[in-house]
C-alpha cells in the first residue's frame, strides 16, 4: 500500500507491506587503519576542530569542507623482528574553509597540521613522524555571484564573512545541494558480527591489547545465505613484534581460531568458512607484514566516501547511496546532515513497527534543509498508522540544528 502526502517542502511518500530484504548478504568493513578509513576520519576530525575554533572565537561554525581529502601511502621497507618508513605519507588537504570573519585572520593552515599529526600519533604512531602535508585550501565562493555593478554580491562574502550575521543559514537553512540520504534498519545478524569482527582485531580490545602484532589495516568481505557464512579477511601484523616467518604463520592460525570462536558465539549452528591474507605466499616471505600496521605505508591510497557508508557497513545488496559524508560542514551539508537522519528515522521506524524499514531523503539546492523534496518511507509491517510515521518524520527534520550541536561535538561516529 502506498500512501502520497504533500508536504510544506514536497513530497512524503509511505510504503507499507513492502517485501523485506533477501536474506542472501554481501557485506564489506574496513577497519580503522584502512586507507580509506583513515581519509574519512581524518577529514571528520578537521571538520570538528575547525568547527570548535570558530564557535568559541565567533559563536558560529563558519563555512567550509575538508570532504575531498586525500592520502597518498608511503613506503616502508619491512623485515622480520625490525622495519622503518622511507618515505613519508602524503596528506592532501583539499577543500574550503573561511580564512577569517570581522577583519580576524583563522590560523586554517595550522588548526589543520596539528589535528593531523595529533591524528596519525594516535591511529599510527609509526608514521607521525614521516608525513608531508600539503595544503589546497581555498576561500573561492560557490558559483552564482553575479556581477552587476560595484556592489559586492553576498554569495562572495560565504568564505570572508563581515560577521556571523553574513551567515545565511543563521536565518534559514538551506540545502547546500541536490543530494540523497539513505538510511535502513534493522541489520540482520550476520551484518553485526561482521562489524563486531572488525572492530575485534582493529580498534581495542582484548585481543589487540594482548596481541601486539595485531595491525588495524582490517578488511573484511562476507557472504551469507542464511545459513552459513564465507568470509574473506585480511589482517595485518606488525613486523617489530614478528621474529620469523613461522611466528607469523602461528599468528594467523591465531587469528583464524578468534574467528571461528566468534562465530561460534554470534552465528550459533550456522558453519562459517575464513579465509585469512588469502594473497600470502609464505614460501616466498610474501605476507601481510607491515611496519606500521596498514597499507598506507606501503603505496596504498585513502580517499573520503570510499570507505564505510554512515552505518559502518558497506552492503551492495541494501539501498546505499555514495555519498562522502566525512569532513562536511555539519550545518547545512546535505549529504551528511541526510544520511545521517534517514539512518536514525529507519532505526526509529523499526523500534515502532516491528519491522524492516527504508529511509530516503532527496534535497534540492537552495531549499529549506527541514522541507526536503522527496521522503520515501518503505515499511515492511503492513499494519501502519501513517499519522505515527509523520509525526517520526517530522521530528527528524525537526533534529537538525540539534544533530549539528552533536556533530560539532563529536563528529560522525562509524558504529
Amino acid at each position: 500500500m502506498r500512501k502520497t502526502i504533500t508536504t510544506e517542502g514536497g513530497f512524503l511518500s509511505i510504503e507499507t507491506g513492502t517485501t523485506k530484504p533477501d536474506v542472501t548478504t554481501i557485506v564489506e568493513r574496513k577497519g580503522l587503519g584502512h586507507p580509506d578509513t583513515l581519509a574519512d576520519h581524518l577529514a571528520e576530525q578537521l571538520s570538528r576542530a575547525y568547527s570548535h575554533y570558530t564557535v568559541q572565537r565567533f559563536g558560529a561554525v563558519l563555512h567550509h569542507n575538508f570532504d575531498k581529502l586525500a592520502l597518498l601511502g608511503g613506503a616502508s621497507e619491512v623485515r622480520y623482528g625490525a622495519g622503518r618508513m622511507t618515505a613519508p605519507v602524503r596528506v592532501l588537504v583539499n577543500g574550503r574553509a573561511a580564512p577569517m570573519c570581522g577583519g580576524e585572520t583563522i590560523p586554517v593552515e595550522e588548526i589543520v597540521e596539528a589535528e593531523v599529526r595529533a591524528f596519525f600519533a594516535e591511529r599510527l604512531p609509526e608514521v607521525s613522524d614521516h608525513l608531508d602535508i600539503t595544503f589546497n585550501i581555498t576561500s573561492n565562493s560557490s558559483p552564482g555571484a553575479v556581477l552587476t555593478g560595484d556592489a559586492m554580491p553576498d554569495r562572495t562574502r560565504w568564505f570572508n564573512p563581515r560577521s556571523i550575521d553574513d551567515l545565511r543559514e543563521r536565518r534559514v537553512r538551506l540545502s547546500n545541494d541536490t543530494s540523497l540520504g539513505t538510511g535502513w534498519a534493522p541489520e540482520n545478524a550476520f551484518e553485526s558480527f561482521v562489524r563486531e569482527l572488525v572492530n575485534h582485531f582493529s580498534g581495542e580490545s582484548d585481543f589487540t591489547l594482548s596481541h601486539a602484532w595485531c595491525g588495524s589495516d582490517v578488511k573484511l568481505m562476507g557472504y551469507w545465505d542464511g545459513d552459513q557464512a564465507d568470509v574473506v579477511l585480511c589482517v595485518p601484523q606488525k613486523s617489530r613484534h614478528v621474529g620469523s616467518r613461522a611466528e607469523y604463520v602461528r599468528n594467523t592460525e591465531t587469528v583464524l581460531a578468534e574467528c571461528y570462536r566468534m562465530a561460534g558465539l554470534r552465528l550459533p549452528g550456522a558453519p562459517a568458512r575464513f579465509r585469512l591474507n588469502a594473497r600470502d605466499v609464505p614460501e616466498k616471505d610474501e605476507l601481510y607484514l607491515t611496519y606500521t600496521g596498514s597499507s598506507i605505508e606501503s603505496g596504498d591510497e585513502g580517499v573520503v566516501g570510499r570507505g564505510n557508508r554512515v552505518n559502518g557497513l558497506i552492503t551492495p545488496l541494501r539501498p546505499m547511496n555514495l555519498e562522502g559524508a566525512n569532513g562536511k560542514n555539519p550545518v547545512y551539508h546535505v549529504g551528511k546532515l541526510y544520511n545521517i537522519a534517514a539512518q536514525r528515522l529507519a532505526e526509529r521506524l523499526h523500534e515502532a513497527t516491528d519491522g524492516h524499514a527504508e529511509v530516503h531523503l532527496v534535497s534540492t539546492t537552495g531549499q529549506r534543509l527541514d522541507q526536503p523534496w522527496r521522503i520515501l518511507v518503505r515499511l515492511s509491517s503492513p499494519d501502519v498508522e501513517t499519522d505515527k510515521v509523520q509525526a517520526l518524520v517530522a521530528e527528524a527534520l525537526e533534529g537538525f540544528p540539534a544533530l549539528t550541536d552533536e556533530l560539532v561535538s563529536d563528529g560522525i561516529v562509524l558504529s
